[in-house]
Parts: C-alpha cells; sequence; structure tokens
C-alpha cells in the first residue's frame, strides 16, 4: 500500500495502455499509513491513471476508514465470496455504501466442485457446477465473479452464465450451503479480523 506515484506510471507503461479500468489497494499493510495509501489512490484516479479505485481484503471498519479518507468516490470492495462463505454482512455493508462486491475465489478453488447441492442444480439446468456457483453470486448482485483458470474450455464455461437464471429455492439451497470453515482466503499474518 505504498504510495504509487513512480510504479504507477511504470506500471501503466508496462501493460501498453494509457489507464486501467480499476485500480486496488490488494491487502491492507499495516506498515503504511492508510490515508497515504488512498490519498496516492485518489491521485492515480485524478491524473488520468485508472477510471476508478477500490479496496480488497479490506473488513467493513477499514472499509469505513478507506472511504473516509479517500476524497475519490471507492465502487468496490474486492473479497472472497462463495456460497461456502457466508458474506451476508460484507455484502449488506456494500450496499450501504454504493460499493458493488467483486468475488473472488467464486468457486472456493475447487472445494464446491462435487458438492451434491450444486451438481443437482447445475443437471437440471445442463450446466456445469461452476456456471451454478457463478450464477448464485451474479443474482445477489455482484456485477465481478472472478474465477481463475488457464482451461480455455473452463474459461468459455464461466462466461456463459448469462442465459439461464436460479428459481428462488435453488437460491436458497445455494445458500444453505455456508460453513463455519468457509474460508479459504486467510494468509498469516496479513488478514485483517474478518467480518
Amino acid at each position: 500500500m505504498r504510495a504509487i506515484s513512480p510504479a504507477r506510471s511504470k506500471s501503466i507503461k508496462a501493460l501498453g495502455v494509457d489507464y486501467v479500468d480499476l485500480l486496488l489497494v490488494h491487502w491492507p499493510e499495516k506498515n503504511t499509513p492508510l490515508a497515504e495509501t488512498m490519498a496516492a489512490l485518489a491521485k492515480a484516479k485524478r491524473d488520468g491513471l485508472t477510471r476508478h479505485i477500490g479496496v480488497a481484503n479490506f473488513n467493513i471498519a477499514m472499509l469505513d476508514a478507506a472511504i473516509g479518507l479517500c476524497p475519490e468516490p471507492l465502487v468496490t470492495l474486492q473479497a472472497e465470496c462463495h456460497a461456502y462463505l457466508d458474506q451476508a454482512k460484507v455484502i449488506a455493508a456494500c450496499r450501504a455504501r454504493g460499493l458493488v462486491l467483486t468475488a473472488y475465489c467464486p468457486l472456493g478453488r475447487g472445494r464446491l466442485q462435487g458438492d451434491k447441492v450444486l451438481a443437482d442444480i447445475a443437471r437440471r439446468h445442463g450446466k456445469t457446477f461452476a456456471q451454478v456457483a457463478l450464477c448464485f453470486l451474479m443474482q445477489h448482485g455482484m456485477i465481478a465473479a472472478i474465477p481463475r483458470s488457464s482451461n480455455a474450455t473452463r474459461i468459455a464455461e464461466n462466461i456463459d452464465v448469462f442465459n439461464f437464471a436460479l428459481s428462488d429455492d435453488e437460491m436458497r439451497r445455494i445458500g444453505a450451503l455456508k460453513r463455519p470453515d468457509g474460508r479459504i482466503a486467510d494468509p498469516y499474518g496479513r488478514a485483517p479480523e474478518w467480518d
């Protein structure tokens, strides 16, 4: 979370673009003042190096602090979110603040594969478990769910989620999958106390 003045310009050049659509603080960093970080993000936006700014892996209190310190509006909080992790408080906090939750690990890093509920719903729709898991998140109002894959077929499948909808009963069944040990991304020493 260091100020990104020289590095941000270098990164933009390395990408071969004039600006990026979204620039995020990836993890809270204990040794850098949040005010410094948020000022640097705001400057990147004002300088035209990014269209939007946001934060990732912040709890609600940290999100509120970042919003209060940033002279430019934040558009998203990127956080781990999938059917096995209850993020209802974080989703509600984002909505109340006019932000969108960007879900990472939407497939639980493969842990959702083989889930009987997801498999049953997928079979009924002629879809994969991943497509059902992504549709579940999108129907919860998340604009972006970002699964990672290097397999071209899976990438195409992950994009092919806009031609079906889950019923209220299917949404309820998937919502009931949350578990107390659902969190995956919790690096030792870096993670805040989660909401």
